[in-house]
């Protein structure tokens, strides 16, 4: 291979956006839209109009810039060697041979690390390379730096590591009470909730017990990223993650380095769904580049990227209703246990969420609810859209129907009575405020029109091309659900959003350190603006971690609340400077002026002054920081004003079964979605459609196998997700408009509400065409055929 070339004094830069949406020279986009289509589209827009994403075109194209697209001249491979153990002790690590391989330019262990030995997003517990211990399969345990990814491969394949094999603790039950696999103990966190009368009874009870499996985020980009050495010491990472800034202090800890020398730049995200939220390659591939002086990169491949992230943590969940016989709640009891896996991440954030809103959205007077969330040498589990409300979700609208059987009562009917409204409290004593329209989605949802009976057309029976269904064996089932969950960050934390807007003429640009995984922040930000400063040339710049101050996570349902919220206030602020400035200009009040169409204009729409002339040559700028309002930890018995704000969903199911061999076709979702207020029609429903079939998929297909503390499936080939010929017909029947008080706009979070209650709702639909009790999720196939 010819001889590599030195690293500059100063590092290129890599072949990447400035920003994901914005051309490669940093400037702002102009697009027609899909060629040949005459739709109402745009690239900027105000606030509810279908304005489409400034990358559109580039990704349906191909040729948007994703992390694993970054070069750098020079550039070596990085490559991590793993444990094919989930729970063993390290004796030796032999590194001789590695670096004995021509091309091999370094092979670093945890004796190599100059910080912090273990780093975490909750709690400083997962180490970057085991050296005593592995605890799950898939650990890191040392990382290569090479000329060629097949070469790096090979290094890491020849370190010898001397293990010794233990069991491994992989039951979440058992983990309670089993002696502590890692010095922090076994148990994340318990609470112990607690509300009103705990010994109050029903004139009806019902019980069940319910599972959900391990979900994996499945986004399309695997884990990637370059990092570039510069001559003082310092490190630029070009990653796609969900929050930059969080990600700068762990590495820049683990390095040990102070922060302002660990550079993090956004690049192009190929999905995130909660697993961006934890650091994965990180800190290997700053360490591989700060050793070796030359840029890194590395890509994980698939198996890699199960292995590499965390996943949604399975659940087992233990329910008992008490109602009155007509069908008043009365209590709810239960006890919920998420595997965390290895090492914390947020599982004591999610079981927090899990408990919460363990008994749904729905008055009730008195609870008691244990929820744990415990350490296992299972892969670790983390963040996953939904957080905690899914697992649950699954459990309480599964007794809802439950209960419905033994009142004999309509289910619907059962739901809307119970249903909360904004001055009810729920079970952590919060009053819920804001809006809560939870009977007008349960109602929209219901009264959704049922879809045309299946035809006799194989390709649209259960099997669908593999034409193993006989139409006179399918039945056909409906089930209903509603879900609920918490907006934003909660229990105390203080979350916050920084933006930056800067007027120059008609040309607005915002920075601001919002990820952009996919969810449309660029395409909000430019029509938030357009709206305030009445310009329609925005770009956008995500700027690096020492550019900006954070933007918080991208995760949440939080960005269009807080960095729109940042955004929006930093707009006005410049605003209220340039109608001042020409106030002065034209001896006249401030509040007789507006802005539109790139000038200052009068009340009735007449231009006065062109924002070219007014800010020649003195732009206008102005930062700020946006909290929401501040909330509460739970007490000792899970009590409080832990959350700012909820949102609410329902959906309606209808399946066909082949009930002989267990194959399920999901015919249509209806659903009905508490927004807010809608900001952008279009991604709203991409917001919807992509939500809803994670569901199904959850419901019917998704789980990452795990035996042992192996994963049997690291692959799409055996770890399924719904294709298009999956999906089924997905009907918004209201999205219902009811502004937050507290919210930019009035808008809500959008993005999660969407997979909580899908995947009991098909299950409950199931259930109908079946008749079998089916407490598990996924469900099989052998489920149903051998029920």
């Amino acid at each position: 291979m010819p001889p590599m070339p030195s690293v500059p004094p100063m590092p290129p830069m890599p072949s990447v956006p400035l920003a994901p949406g914005t051309t490669r020279e940093g400037g702002w986009q102009e697009s027609s839209g899909p060629a040949g289509f005459s739709g109402p589209f745009a690239t900027s827009g105000l606030i509810g109009s279908s304005v489409i994403r400034p990358d559109a075109v580039d990704k349906a194209r191909g040729d948007f810039a994703f992390s694993s697209d970054l070069w750098a001249e020079g550039m070596l491979w990085g490559k991590v060697l793993r444990s094919p153990y989930p729970s063993a002790r390290i004796l030796s690590i032999d590194t001789a041979r590695a670096q004995q391989m021509s091309g091999v330019m370094a092979v670093l262990t945890w004796a190599d690390l100059p910080g912090d030995q273990v780093f975490g997003l909750e709690a400083k517990d997962q180490p970057v390379f085991a050296h005593d211990m592995v605890r799950y399969s898939g650990e890191p345990i040392a990382a290569v730096a090479a000329t060629h990814p097949e070469l790096a491969r090979q290094a890491a394949d020849a370190i010898v590591v001397d293990f010794e094999p233990g069991p491994p603790l992989v039951d979440p039950d058992e983990a309670l009470s089993a002696p502590a696999i890692h010095e922090e103990g076994n148990v994340f966190r318990h609470i112990a909730l607690r509300h009103g009368d705990i010994e109050a009874e029903g004139d009806v009870v019902v019980e069940g017990t319910y599972e959900v499996g391990m979900q994996d985020q499945a986004f399309m980009g695997p884990e990637s990223g370059l990092a570039i050495p510069s001559s003082d010491g310092s490190v630029d990472l070009y990653i796609s993650t969900q929050w930059l800034h969080v990600d700068r202090d762990q590495v820049a800890a683990c390095l040990g380095l102070p922060p302002e020398l660990v550079r993090l730049h956004l690049a192009g995200v190929g999905g995130a769904f909660g697993a961006r939220e934890d650091i994965t390659i990180q800190v290997q591939l700053c360490l591989l580049a700060l050793r070796t002086r030359r840029p890194v990169k590395m890509v994980f491949s698939r198996a890699e990227s199960f292995l590499g992230h965390v996943h949604r943590h399975p659940a087992r969940m233990w329910y008992r209703h008490h109602a009155r016989r007509d069908g008043t709640l009365v209590k709810v009891e239960a006890r919920i246990v998420l595997d965390g896996g290895a090492y914390m991440s947020s599982s004591a954030a999610v079981i927090a969420n899990a408990t919460c809103f363990a008994a749904g959205p729905y008055r009730v007077p008195s609870a008691a609810v244990d929820g744990f969330a415990v350490r296992t040498n299972n892969p670790p589990c983390g963040a996953m859209r939904g957080f905690g409300a899914v697992q649950v979700c699954f459990a309480y609208e599964s007794q809802m129907d439950r209960l419905a059987d033994a009142l004999q009562m309509d289910p619907i009917e059962l739901r809307l009575k119970n249903a909360i409204c904004p001055t009810d409290r729920l079970i952590t004593g919060q009053v819920v405020g804001g809006t809560a329209p939870v009977a007008e989605v349960i109602r929209a949802a219901a009264e959704a029109p049922l879809p045309e009976p299946a035809s006799g057309d194989l390709l649209e029976l259960p099997g669908g091309a593999g034409r193993c269904a006989e139409y006179d064996k399918v039945v056909r089932g409906t089930g209903f659900a509603v879900g609920f969950k918490n907006l934003l960050y909660s229990e105390g934390f203080d979350d916050f959003s920084t933006a930056r807007c800067r007027l120059d003429g008609d040309m607005a640009t915002i920075t601001c350190a919002a990820a952009e995984v996919g969810q449309g922040f660029v395409t909000l930000a430019r029509q938030v603006a357009t709206e305030t400063l009445g310009v329609t040339k925005v770009r956008i710049l995500s700027g690096d971690t020492n550019e900006i101050g954070s933007a918080g996570s991208t995760s949440a349902s939080r960005q269009s609340w807080m960095s729109g919220g940042a955004v929006l206030e930093a707009c006005k602020a410049v605003a209220d400077r340039i109608l001042s400035m020409a106030a002065d200009t034209l001896q006249v009040r401030p509040e007789t002026l507006r802005l539109s169409g790139g000038h200052v204009v009068s009340g009735d729409g007449i231009p006065l002054i062109s924002l070219d002339d007014l800010t020649r040559g003195k732009p206008v700028e102005e930062s700020v920081v946006f909290h929401h309002r501040p909330t509460d930890p739970l007490d000792s018995e899970g009590q409080g004003n832990a959350h700012v704000s909820f949102a609410f969903v329902a959906h309606k199911a209808v399946v066909d079964v082949d009930v002989e061999l267990g194959l399920v076709r999901v015919v249509q979702l209806s659903t009905a979605q508490d927004v807010g207020k809608v900001l952008n029609p279009l991604q709203l429903l991409g917001q919807i459609e992509g939500g809803t079939l994670q569901g199904v998929g959850l419901a019917v297909m998704e789980e990452l196998l795990v035996a042992d503390g192996i994963v049997q499936n690291p692959s799409f080939t055996d770890y399924l997700i719904p294709t298009a010929l999956d999906a089924p017909d997905i009907v918004v029947a209201r999205l219902v408009e009811e502004p937050d008080p507290l919210a930019p706009f009035g808008a809500k979070g959008a993005g999660e509400m969407p997979a909580i209650s899908s995947t009991p709702a098909v299950v409950s639909a199931i259930r109908d065409a079946t008749g079998l009790a089916l407490s598990r999720v996924p469900v099989r196939p052998q489920d149903i055929a051998n029920g």
